[in-house]
């Protein structure tokens, strides 16, 4: 800082006084000096130093450009949408389905013992039994796909009871039915087994609301 006097007539005089302008904040540093964190007389250390830090204009410039970078990022995510049980190892847990129906609901086999639940990794549930015991639909419907494999689900039945829901039934070892015909709770559309890849005789069974398995409890009685 500067001062300068002028003394001018009349008994008047001109102070002057100059002052070197601040620089622009965009020129401080990001990490503050002690003496300007002393210098604040609200808050503690701690938040003292570091609402420095986040008022400066490069980290708000920084933080508003990766936000704008991030919203654009995740508009352009895909979001991804059968028979095939590799392509329903990632699926999406669905609310409750409220289904009525005249011809009621069931459990496809005459004796439920339940030996694995559906969980994230098992979108379905198991049903314990012997090869050959009947196998019945939960709800009345269309077959709609018949599949006989080695693999994965092995002899399985799709059936479509509408309001696109519809329930799989695999691991086979007979199957009664076939494609597009329709079926009620009472008729046998196949015979317990183990075919695919299944560990000892069992029925897994899935329900799909819009090819999506939800859980079975949700509607079975």
């Amino acid at each position: 800082m500067i001062k300068l006097s002028l003394n001018l007539p009349a008994k008047r005089r001109i102070d002057l006084t100059l002052v070197k302008r601040r620089g622009d904040s965009q020129n401080d540093p990001l990490l503050p000096k002690l003496e300007d964190i002393r210098r604040i007389r609200t808050g503690s250390k701690f938040s003292r130093f570091f609402r420095h830090i986040f008022e400066h204009k490069k980290i708000k410039r920084f933080l508003g450009m990766n936000l704008a970078v991030f919203a654009i990022a995740t508009s352009y995510i895909p979001s991804s949408n059968g028979f095939s049980e590799e392509a329903n190892e990632n699926f999406i847990a669905k609310a409750p389905v409220v289904m009525t129906t005249e011809s009621g609901i069931r459990y496809p086999t005459e004796n439920i013992r339940i030996t694995q639940g559906y969980k994230f990794y098992h979108p379905g549930i198991d049903l314990d039994g012997v090869t050959g015991d009947p196998i019945y639909p939960i709800l009345s419907g269309k077959v709609t796909g018949i599949q006989y494999s080695k693999y994965a689900y092995g002899n399985a039945i799709l059936i479509d009871h509408g309001n696109d829901i519809t329930s799989l039934y695999a691991h086979l070892s007979q199957i009664f039915v076939e494609r597009d015909q329709m079926v009620d709770i009472h008729t046998v559309i196949g015979a317990m087994g183990a075919t695919g890849r299944a560990y000892g005789d069992h029925l897994h069974l899935e329900i799909r609301d819009h090819n999506y398995p939800i859980n079975p409890f949700t509607l079975l009685p």
